[in-house]
Order: structure tokens, then sequence, then C-alpha cells
């Protein structure tokens, strides 16, 4: 039995080339399939895998968010940059028991005020550095992301063909139990069986019945997830490519993935901008000087006859202007134990990090070693279902030859029909457990991202050059736009089947019960 899911254990064909390779692993014997697709494929798994990319609502929900890491630098920076501000006033005066001639009643003021930070203890510069270090643990988490969501793309693809196989073998299965009980009917009405025998044949097609249903449930739960991953229905699917670069052992996959895999990346990222959060905590004992520059004007608004001689006298002028410049420094002295406790805060927080980066390490190891097992498992769970299936195919032919000469009962013939719907089941979810794993192996190693999936590189999103339009604006005006959807969403999608491609049924199971039998 062959189906359309090809293994991937020989060829290094990438999933984006243009022609897929069909050959199966060195060493696989093709087992005639018991239900082969016969319409065209409508979707391949790298439309399907940049659909997801292009439209899933977590991956850009992680873009955004990695928008909104990137504001942390600018953010640092303009505590380091000058500030300007303006000030005004007007007021008039109602009553003033103590004014003489010379108070003005009314009077205006406009003030410029330029402050520029000069030293403020290694605080601002350890604040930028700490936001640039986790804008590069942000794109890490973005790449980790996207072999999640690639992963579970994979994942929702493999479980449809996986069902509809399943599904069309349940399909065939009640077929050939609804064939034999006619049969079996027919030869108790002539008396050469018996009422059990009836009885037996119409237990295992309602048992039969009962798992199609099931089945064809599962087929619809597939199909569904499908769309909430990847935003459009299945239609129909290609057989997936094989996977390239997968490794040799799992020495090889362990060392991989712990150089390249993108959450631990972002772990040990995160890791080195806690320590520059301790040093931000403890440039708050230290002075910070700060240079100041101030302009003036007021007006009196002619509230002052300034042509008196006792305002000539004193020298009161209508309006007038100032400037001041100065240096300001400040020295913390006591401040009740708060600096030292936010540096104790800050290190234990650091502490944390550390202990993240070896749990985050820990899992790379245990994924990518029950990766690597369970993809060499599932390549021998199918070699054996293969051989299960081939044996079940000759048994079931045995004992439809041994119930023709009466050695075998109705009851033998079910059991061995049976046992090869099992077999085949059972061959069909190896192959999707095998792909899947493979894949999953490849995301422990740090391969499974847009970049390694030979997508077209003008539809690659590169976090950087949103970081590299915001770092160093200084405006305060330089909003962006109103955000809006860039998920599709599902809503009128319509309602997913049951229904799978027809496809031939296998020529040993379509025979009747009594097809070897001579006539009587």
């Amino acid at each position: 039995m062959r189906l359309n899911i090809l293994l991937m254990g020989v060829s290094l064909v990438s999933l984006g080339a243009p022609a897929y390779a069909q050959t199966a692993p060195s060493g696989r014997q093709d087992v005639p399939s018991p239900g082969a697709k016969t319409a065209a494929p409508t979707t391949t798994l790298q439309d399907a895998l940049s659909q997801a990319y292009a439209t899933n609502p977590d991956l850009q929900s992680e873009r955004a968010n990695q928008r909104a890491n990137d504001e942390n630098v600018p953010i640092a920076r303009s505590q380091g940059l000058p500030g300007l501000s303006a000030s005004g006033s007007a007021n008039d005066s109602l009553h003033n028991s103590d004014s003489t001639p010379l108070t003005p009643a009314r009077q205006a003021q406009l003030g410029l005020n330029l402050s520029q930070p000069i030293y403020s203890g290694g605080r601002v510069r350890n604040s930028v550095r700490a936001a640039e270090v986790r804008v590069n643990a942000g794109r890490a988490n973005l790449r980790g992301t996207e072999a999640d969501i690639f992963t579970q793309t994979v994942t929702a693809y493999l479980n449809v063909i996986r069902d509809e196989s399943i599904v069309r073998l349940n399909q065939e299965n009640v077929h050939v139990l609804q064939v034999n009980l006619q049969a079996t009917r027919d030869r108790f009405q002539v008396g050469d069986l018996t009422r059990t025998d009836v009885a037996q044949s119409e237990a295992r097609l309602a048992l039969a019945q009962a798992q199609l249903r099931s089945a064809e449930a599962q087929l619809i739960g597939s199909r569904e997830t499908y769309i909430r991953v990847v935003g459009t229905p299945p239609g129909v699917l290609a057989p997936p490519p094989p996977l390239p670069n997968l490794p040799q052992d799992v020495q090889t996959a362990e060392q991989v993935a712990l150089a390249n895999n993108p959450f631990l990346d972002a772990a040990q990222l995160a890791r080195d901008a806690s320590r520059y959060d301790t040093r931000v905590a403890q440039a708050a004992r230290l002075p910070q000087v700060s240079l100041g520059v101030s302009g003036n004007y007021y007006n009196y608004l002619g509230s002052v006859n300034t042509g008196s001689p006792s305002a000539q006298f004193s020298g009161v002028r209508g309006n007038g202007s100032s400037a001041t410049i100065g240096v300001q420094v400040t020295m913390p002295i006591f401040q009740a134990g708060r600096p030292a406790a936010q540096v104790r805060q800050a290190q234990a927080r650091e502490g944390a990090a550390i202990e993240q980066v070896t749990l985050t390490e820990r899992g790379v190891i245990a994924q990518a070693r029950s990766a690597y097992a369970s993809y060499q498992a599932a390549l021998r769970v199918i070699e054996s279902s293969r051989t299960a299936v081939q044996a079940n195919q000759l048994s079931l032919e045995g004992v439809r030859a041994e119930n023709s000469v009466g050695t075998r009962t109705i009851l033998d013939i079910l059991n061995a029909e049976q046992e090869l719907l099992n077999s085949q089941v059972q061959y069909v979810t190896a192959e999707r457990d095998a792909y899947v794993a493979g894949f999953s192996l490849l995301a422990a190693m740090g391969r499974a991202q847009a970049k390694d999936l030979n997508f077209d590189s003008r539809l690659l999103y590169d976090p950087s050059v949103n970081y590299v339009r915001v770092r160093n604006r200084i405006s305060d005006w330089a909003d962006d736009k109103a955000p809006k959807p860039v998920a599709t969403s599902t809503r009128n999608t319509p309602a997913q089947g049951a229904e799978v491609v027809g496809a031939p049924l296998d020529p040993t199971l379509q025979r009747p019960v009594d097809s070897d039998r001579p006539n009587p």
C-alpha cells in the first residue's frame, strides 16, 4: 500500500522547490493504495505555509508586539536627549490692598526652557542597551513563533490528508460489509448459512458504520482546524514534499538545536538585558548633572504708567525679557533604602532570567530528542504496518479461498477484513506521524522558519525595517496610521463536511464473500 504522503529520509528537496521528488526512502517497497485521490490537487503544502505566513493572526499579533518592542529604544534614548518646553500665563488683578501706582494690574508672561542631561550615572546608556538587546530577543521570539505556526500548519495539513484516507478506508470497509451481508443473506435463503452468520455480518456492518461516522467527525474537525490555522478551506491537498536536512543521529539534532533554536536565543538575550537593568537600578545612587537654559518675556499690558516720573525714576518698563543659563547637580544622600531595594529586585530578576535560560535549554534538548525518537519510531511503524498490510491482504485472500471449500466461516472473513482495515489505518497514521515528527525536529533545530522554507524573498517579513524606521525618530508628532486588521477572518468560510474525493475500491476487498465458491 502506498499513500500520497512522502517521507523525508533521503531527499533534500526544499519545501519550496518547483517539483517535489516522488520517490520513497531507500529500502521501502510500494504497497497498493487502498484509495488514491483521482482529482487534481488544488493546494500544496507550500501554499498553506505561505497563506499562514501572510494571514495567521497569532503571527501578525507577534509582529505587532515586536514593533511595539522596537519603540523601547527611542523611549530609552529620549531620556538623554534635550527637552524643550514653553510656558505662558496672563492674569488680571481684581483687588490688591497693597497695590501702588507702580504695581501692575495685568501681566502676561511667556517662557522657554531647554534642559540637557549631562550625566545620569549610566542610567540612560544602560537603558538603551537593555532596550536594544530586548529588540534582538523579540526578533528571536518572532522566529520561534514562525516555526510554531508552520508546525501547526504542517500538522493541520497532514491531519486532513490522514483523516481523508481513513474516511476512504472506512467507506470502503462499509461497502465491503454491505456486499458481504447481502451475499450472506442470499446464502442463508438457500440454506447454505445459518442465522448466526447473518447476525454476525449485520453486527460487523453496524460497527463499521459507527466507525465511519467517527472518522467523518474527525475529518471535519481536522478541516476546521486547518481553516483556523491557515485561514482558508483545504480543498484537495497535494502530497507534501520530502523534508530537507534531517539529522543522521540524535547527537547532531541536539547540537544544532542548542546552537540555533530561536527560543533559546531569546532567553539568552533576555538574560543579557536583565544585566543592564541591574546597572540602571544602581545609577539611582549616583549624582545627576543637567544643563538648563531658559528665556522669559513679560508684558504689563498697559496697566503701569511708564511715563510717570516715579516710574521713570524707578526704571519700571511696560515689558521686558530675560535669559538664564545654569548647571544643576543632584546628589542623592538618603532615599530610605529605595535604591538598594531596586538593585536587589533587579538582581533577583536577573537570576530568574539566568534560570529561564537553563529551563529553555532543557526544553530544547527534550524537544529535539523526543522529536527524533518519534520520527525514528514512526519510520519503523511504517515498515511494520506495510508488512502487516501485505500479510493481511494475503490472509484475506486465503480465508476467502478456504471459505469457498467450507473450512472457514463468515466470521473468519469478517475478522480478516477488520485486521486489514486496522493495518491500513495504522499505516496512514504512521505516515502522518513521521512527517509531523520530522518537521517538529526541524523546528527544534531552528530550521523551520520562513527563510528556511524557500519563500519568495519579497514576501518575507523583515522586523529590522521597522526598527530602522523608528530608532532615531525624535519628533513628538510622528504617529503611525491607525492599525487595521491584517489577518483574514474565517467567518465567511463554509462549514466543512466529510466528503472525500472518490477513489476506486481495493479489488482485494470489493469481491463478495462467496466469489470463489463454486455454484451449487
